[in-house]
């Protein structure tokens, strides 16, 4: 189906929005660096110390909720209803099947993680817009139609569990507002697809506080005004939603009628270009360690091509069992467009990893240029500076696409 025969959407425009959001984002990170961690009550605390009462909840697992544990909690009372295990395993007061795990907040790790998780959505959409650490919008408008938005939907799920390891749940619809309420109404593992025309309808039933831009305070608010759900909220009359809330009065009003005109737009161009794949399960096969890095620097370079881009860093990622990470990255003394080195560098740079035992692995550039034209080799960088490259660095990871470091909307976790 061509863009001109798609179905057209409320509020105008002729859009095909997806929201992904990971469930439990800091909690599964921890899962997947202790898988004995899975099923279990996971809480994972800013600020928190392991063995005091210090912080406040960041996020908790599903499992951890149904002990009444919240994000921005504090500790202290997370500990009251949900006991920590090992202090449940030494106070027969305690009931070790109702305590749970608690865990300091890993940033690092978790930007890790979601890098590997942006690198997948940026394949899969021509526009891509990151909101936070756990969540991203997609236009797919010129990639698919809406008859096949929920196989879509499927397999990207799919492809996120098998590749990283996380759980996402998925909202497609005509606007970003739709979007975004679909992907919270069945998490956890959630995936929800609203078609052109549905929108209000799949809105009116809905707490007001289910729409974009409406917090506990304003849904108190509009409660006070005999306004319960988002059908209310869409017959409510607009001048007096924005006598009372100003611009925002007047933004939710539309929101809660399926009208939202605003475009995905991404923030500015890529740091970085990357692919990553994970065997089925971990191989020590050196052959198919450099087989894999050699096809990931062939996928990157067609992308690079594509996008017009000179690179200056290569760098590759190593998982190992269970799931440490390792990366390397090599740096040239100028920004070149040469997809053989590209392929000699990252293989170079696995060499001192490759024969043992690897679950993924992956190949991306850094420090980018976006420019027309003749484009420069290493060689013609090697004779205005002596032909030195930079040497490798350890704890860098360069295989991120994110153009701004995730995590910087909020650091708790509603979903």
């Amino acid at each position: 189906m061509s863009a001109s025969e798609r179905l057209p959407v409320e509020g105008g425009g002729e859009r095909i929005v997806c929201h992904v959001d990971i469930d439990c984002f800091y909690a599964a990170c921890e899962r997947l660096q202790e898988p004995a961690l899975c099923g279990e009550p996971v809480v994972v605390g800013m600020g928190y110390k392991p063995g005091t009462t210090d912080g406040a909840v960041a996020t908790a697992s599903y499992e951890a909720r149904a002990f009444g544990v919240e994000s921005a909690q504090a500790i202290s009372t997370a500990l009251e209803r949900l006991p920590r295990k090992i202090d449940a395993a030494q106070d027969p007061a305690l009931s070790v099947e109702e305590a749970g795990f608690y865990r300091p907040v890993d940033m690092a790790f978790y930007e890790s993680v979601s890098q590997d998780v942006q690198a997948i959505l940026r394949e899969r959409a021509d526009v891509f817009r990151e909101v936070s650490i756990d969540e991203a919008y997609l236009d797919l408008s010129e990639r698919l139609d809406w008859a096949e938005a929920e196989a879509f939907g499927r397999a990207l799920k799919r492809e996120i569990h098998a590749e990283v390891g996380v759980t996402a749940s998925v909202g497609i619809a005509p606007t970003m507002s739709g979007a975004k309420v679909a992907s919270d109404r069945d998490k956890p593992d959630g995936l929800v697809v609203v078609q052109p025309g549905d929108v209000t309808e799949f809105l009116a039933p809905l707490n007001t506080e289910a729409i974009h831009g409406v917090g506990p305070v304003t849904a108190r608010e509009l409660r006070g005004m005999d306004i319960e759900t988002a059908g209310d909220l869409a017959a409510a009359d607009p001048a007096i939603l924005r006598e009372r809330f100003g611009e925002r009065g007047r933004r939710i009003y539309r929101f809660a009628r399926g009208d939202d005109e605003r475009d995905v737009t991404p923030r500015g161009k890529p740091k970085s270009l990357s692919r990553e794949s994970a065997f089925g399960e971990a191989t020590d096969s050196s052959r198919r360690h450099r087989e894999r890095i050699r096809q990931l620097a062939q996928d990157v370079a067609t992308r690079a091509k594509r996008r017009e881009v000179l690179y200056r860093t290569v760098g590759i990622k190593v998982v190992t069992p269970p799931f440490d990470v390792h990366n390397r990255a090599q740096t040239l003394p100028g920004p070149v467009e040469d997809w053989d080195l590209l392929e000699s560098t990252a293989l170079a740079l696995l060499e001192d990893l490759v024969g043992q035992p690897i679950r993924k692995l992956g190949v991306s550039i850094s420090n980018l240029s976006f420019t027309d034209g003749t484009q420069p080799t290493l060689a013609d960088w090697s004779e205005n500076v002596g032909g030195e490259t930079g040497g490798e660095q350890n704890g860098v990871n360069p295989s991120s696409e994110l153009d701004t470091p995730p995590g910087q909307q909020s650091l708790w976790e509603y979903d």
